[in-house]
């Protein structure tokens, strides 16, 4: 996830904030507002040297977000976080909208695309095979869960 291990998760953090033109204030204020949000509390001044993989992946989370920007783009985010971590997470990215964010959310986790996202587009190969909201792609396929919609989606209903 690209942190730098010499550093702690607070300092990793603050580091992209001015890498962003953020002022001292503003970042610590963020900084305090992630680390309630996505739980961090337990090692946020820590180095990151030995981190475990749900705890790089928070840093690195918030690392990209701490200059609230108004279109994020996240491929996999809860990879590798345990379940409250991960409850955490979609949380946090639902308040995100809530707020009017857009948020472009890339998953091969069904279970995920179904908690976070109001409009779905499934593309294989390339190409996109179907778009909509889940309850659409369910009637479209008329199947009763995402996953199984996307699996008939991607292979034409063969399997």
């Amino acid at each position: 996830r690209g942190l730098y291990v010499r550093l702690t998760a607070r300092e990793n953090i603050e580091y992209f904030g001015r890498l962003q033109g953020m002022e001292d204030a503003a970042i610590a204020r963020r900084i305090d507002e992630m680390v309630e949000r996505l739980g961090m509390e337990k090692f946020i001044d820590r180095k990151t040297e030995g981190f475990s993989q749900g705890q790089r992946v928070k840093v690195a989370l918030a690392r990209c977000l701490i200059h609230d920007p108004q279109n994020i783009l996240l491929a996999e985010p809860p990879n590798g976080l345990d379940v409250m971590s991960t409850r955490g997470v979609r949380s946090f990215l639902r308040d995100e909208k809530a707020k009017g964010k857009c948020i472009l959310f890339s998953s091969h986790v069904m279970q995920e695309v179904s908690a976070v996202c109001d409009d779905i587009v499934v593309i294989d190969a390339g190409a996109i095979t179907s778009c909509g909201s889940e309850a659409a792609l369910l009637a479209e396929t008329g199947r009763d869960n995402l996953e199984d919609a996307f699996v008939h989606l991607v292979t034409g209903g063969q399997l």
